[in-house]
């Protein structure tokens, strides 16, 4: 069957197992179908040969024993496949987690930040609206109480106020969107500061949690359950081992024992121990860096009290880099909160996954079953083996690691999660390797024994053993996480095929990232820049070639030139200038008024004319 045909197929099958479990009344994820379906496939049992087409019946019969298997709620190892999907969908690391956080956060202010970058206010009371909606996102961005909080937004208020008037909206304006992003930022990590230090010195503090007294409390808390969950599960794989091991020895005295679903159980168990183990580790880092980050904190409000003491001013250059120093130490606060709430709802949903166990071997069924048999701890296992080591003159093609001989002996990569090589293939369980009997390198890779007679027999024939751990795995899906074997399994391997290997473990083609680029132009470029392809245009240059043929440069040079050189001079250039010479002046002087009398003459024969004068004085003027 073709790879394309072949996808097409289990798509189809994979819907129609995901109906017909939601026709009988179970809702799954399409992963955990996916995976059932490939474990049925995988599995020799059923005995599918994927090298021809599927006719409708196989399909049918797939479909059959994939729906059984998902409805079957007794099975031990459909619980740990459950747990795995669970696990690979929700589990994040520390940088994911925290990316993912970020985004989220993001996502949640973008509108916020785009309604006070976009905006334009012109009026006093535009601006005052985007002043207010400033407030709101700095609160919102720091996680330090809530918008219904009255006294938490006039907190906010005060504090942006003291560092962001609102007169220098009309600068902040005027900025770019991008600047004005940057700028929030720092406001809200500014304002972030400022409260916290109000709320040491009993200022005020509305809507702030006592983060670092929360996990001083919380983490010790968080460990001590883990702690308590791990060893209850090793101590059920302790009993499961000892059962599966007494079971091989005496299999007359535990005829009645489920063997099947005991080993189902162990790798259930087992898979919880590893899954618990990382959730361990993550809380111990977070212990770390919660301790970590108490002295800084402590440290830098202890400098920011210093310097700012009871000085009515400051300079803002001095103390606004401590209020953001203490923004971001509360903010790694506020990450570990929320990472030891992620790793607790973590820890508390897988337990979902082991509630199977308490049904199929209840605590008194394992009491009375372990009657008579030695049950030994992991720890104890390697104690046994730590004075026994591999000989390696005994072995001429082999290459075999110890801790005095090798770098680094302690960050090798082992397979099988460090479970030993032997038996997983021959017994069937999951054993703990001890290093300490040596370290088999083989084709690159790195196994551990949980005896030194199973790493002699392993030796003798390492890749045999390797194919009977990935047929071990074909018949128990769940091995193939649990044991690390992803890079065996990333192909749906046709069992025919599986069948003909006599040696070596089926392995899919090798893969690799590559990429290509080419140059714009490999070739020098080739383009006449001559070139015309108007031939009038190729006429007017050979008519003017034509003409320059004729025409000659003549130069000459007299007694008199020959030995002169160049000078040169600098006048001011005239400037404008103007004069005054006279200035226009007035005076006001009263107008004669002069009478002449007796001009037409009288009665009298002769004339007498009298002159009156009456221009008015200069000092009445």
């Amino acid at each position: 069957m073709s790879g394309e045909l072949a996808q097409s197929v289990i798509k189809r099958i994979i819907r129609q197992v995901g109906l017909e479990c939601a026709a009988r009344g179970q809702s799954l994820s399409e992963t955990l179908v996916a995976f059932v379906v490939k474990a049925v496939v995988l599995d020799p049992r059923n005995d599918f040969n994927m090298d021809r087409i599927l006719t409708e019946n196989d399909m049918q019969d797939l479909i059959q024993l994939c729906v059984a298997r998902l409805l079957d709620t007794t099975n031990p190892s459909l619980s740990t496949i459950k747990m795995q999907v669970y696990f690979d969908m929700n589990y994040a690391n520390r940088d994911e987690l925290l990316s993912e956080q970020e985004r989220v956060l993001e996502g949640k202010l973008a509108p916020v930040v785009r309604a006070i970058t976009e905006s334009g206010p012109r009026v006093q009371e535009e601006m005052e609206n985007v002043y207010q909606k400033v407030v709101i996102y700095v609160l919102l961005r720091s996680g330090l109480g809530s918008p219904t909080d009255i006294e938490a937004v006039r907190e906010v208020t005060a504090a942006l106020q003291s560092v962001f008037p609102q007169p220098e909206m009309i600068t902040f304006i005027s900025l770019s969107k991008k600047d004005k992003e940057q700028q929030l930022k720092d406001l809200a990590m500014l304002v972030t500061g400022i409260r916290l230090y109000n709320k040491q010195c009993q200022k005020g503090g509305s809507g702030i949690d006592d983060l670092p007294g929360i996990l001083n409390k919380a983490i010790p808390l968080a460990t001590r359950t883990l702690d308590e969950r791990l060893n209850s599960c090793q101590l059920l794989a302790h009993h499961y081992t000892a059962l599966l091991e007494s079971i091989q020895e005496e299999p007359q005295r535990f005829s009645r024992l489920r063997f099947f679903k005991l080993k189902e159980a162990l790798f259930n168990v087992r898979q919880y121990e590893a899954f618990l183990c990382i959730l361990q580790s993550n809380a111990i880092t977070s212990a770390q860096e919660v301790e970590s980050l108490d002295v800084q904190f402590e440290a830098a409000m202890m400098v920011l009290k210093n310097t700012v003491q009871d000085k009515t001013s400051i300079e803002s250059r001095e103390v606004f880099p401590l209020f953001m120093e203490l923004s971001k130490l509360w903010t790694g606060f506020q990450h570990e909160m929320l990472l030891l709430n992620f790793l607790t709802n973590m820890a508390d949903n897988l337990q979902q996954f082991l509630e199977i166990q308490s049904q199929l071997f209840p605590e008194e069924m394992l009491t009375s079953l372990l009657e008579g048999v030695t049950v030994k701890s992991d720890v104890e296992r390697i104690k046994e083996t730590m004075g026994t080591r591999v000989n390696v003159s005994d072995f001429r093609n082999q290459e075999w690691l110890f801790p005095e001989t090798t770098d680094n002996f302690d960050q090798l990569l082992i397979q099988y999660h460090g479970f030993c090589a032997y038996s997983i293939g021959v017994k069937g369980i999951t054993l703990p390797g001890n290093p300490a009997i040596g370290i088999l390198k083989h084709k690159e890779k790195y196994y551990v024994f949980s005896s030194k007679e199973a790493a002699y027999i392993f030796a003798q024939d390492p890749d045999k053993f390797i194919q009977l751990n990935v047929e071990k795995a074909k018949k128990y899906a769940e091995l193939i996480q649990l044991l690390e074997l992803h890079h065996q399994f990333e192909y749906l391997v046709p069992h025919a095929q599986a069948r003909k290997a006599s040696k070596g473990s089926m392995k899919p083609p090798p893969k690799c990232e590559s990429g290509t680029q080419t140059d714009t132009h490999i070739l020098p470029p080739t383009i006449v820049r001559s070139y015309e392809w108007n031939e009038w245009e190729l006429r007017r240059k050979a008519i003017k070639l034509a003409n320059l043929r004729r025409k000659l440069t003549h130069a000459m040079q007299t007694d008199l030139s020959h030995m002169r050189r160049e000078n040169f001079t600098q006048v001011y250039l005239p400037k404008d200038v103007g004069t005054q010479t006279k200035r226009d002046n007035s005076s006001n002087v009263p107008k004669p008024q002069i009478f002449l009398k007796g001009l037409r003459g009288g009665s009298s024969p002769t004339t007498h004319v009298l002159t009156v004068d009456l221009t008015r004085p200069l000092d009445e003027t």
